[in-house]
């Protein structure tokens, strides 16, 4: 059997983003199991209803990469509490017009990292609930709350703490049997 194939939102549009790294650290974790598409969601145009009488190319082929994947990974930062506005517009983008949704049915994971004590776990709530409403499976265990310190994650996506290592290696085993168990 092929590689699961999985599209991969990051939230954050900063070079540094700690958001990136976690996806590129999650990415060499499962790279022997998962095939990763990521997807670049810094030039979409901004959604707006009218696009639903003449879809923009950008949307259809946003629709076109995710409807590609077997799984979605959200990797997002947390902003004012929720998530980036980016990000939230990636997906209505793909979701839009109602009925032509390009995530429904597809299982999906969320985490993040933040330097804040609680990482990224109010924007994860708030972006679940988003992707509930999209008819998305969700994998409910384990959230993953992690707190981005220096040399967490190097450059390469090499997990410098062992800890966090397992909880990410944890994370993709599940994410694994979760894309097999929506899959059937």
């Amino acid at each position: 059997m092929d590689k699961p194939r999985v599209a991969v939102f990051v939230g954050s549009l900063r070079s540094g983003s700690f958001n990136r790294l976690l996806a590129k650290a999650v990415e060499r974790l499962g790279e022997d199991r998962l095939k990763f598409d990521h997807v670049d969601i810094g030039r979409l145009p901004l959604y707006n209803q009218d696009f639903d009488r003449e879809y923009p190319a950008e949307g259809r082929a946003l629709k076109e990469q995710v409807r590609a994947a077997d799984a979605v990974l959200f990797v997002t930062p947390e902003y004012n509490r929720s998530i980036p506005g980016v990000l939230k517009n990636a997906i209505d983008l793909a979701s839009r017009p109602y009925g032509d949704s390009a995530f429904a049915g597809l299982p999906a994971a969320v985490l993040g990292t933040s330097p804040g004590a609680i990482g990224t776990a109010m924007a994860q709530q708030h972006l679940r609930n988003v992707l509930s409403c999209l008819d998305m499976a969700v994998l409910p265990q384990p959230e993953m709350f992690i707190q981005f310190k220096d040399g967490l994650i190097d450059a390469d996506g090499k997990v410098t703490v062992q800890d966090t290592r397992e909880l990410l290696e944890d994370f993709v085993d599940r994410f694994i049997k979760w894309i097999e168990r929506q899959r059937g």
